[in-house]
């Protein structure tokens, strides 16, 4: 019997299924932009091969600069503060 794979994501995707079709994306959401400084919220849509840990989701961040397509931002956990590169289609502005 072959061993399961422990993938990022496996087992987990009843946690991140949603109710709508998340590859109907529309243009508006897929080239977004922001601004430095901006507030934005992780919000994972569409394609599971890009986007952030679910642990992130719904996290509050501020954006601090924008590395070619995505953004880095920047979030306080606890008592540290972390850097993501988030592409633009998993922000939304807050």
């Amino acid at each position: 019997m072959s061993k399961r794979s422990n993938g990022l994501f496996s087992g987990r995707s009843r946690h991140l299924a949603r109710h709508h079709k998340p590859h109907r994306l529309s243009i508006r959401e897929q080239i977004k932009s922001f601004s430095i400084g901006d507030s934005v919220a992780i919000v994972p849509n569409g394609n599971i091969g890009n986007i952030p840990h679910p642990r992130y989701k719904g996290r509050i961040a501020k954006v601090l600069e924008k590395r070619g397509s995505a953004y880095v931002v920047e979030l306080k956990m606890f008592n540290s503060t972390k850097c993501l590169t988030v592409p633009a289609l998993h922000l939304k502005k807050v």
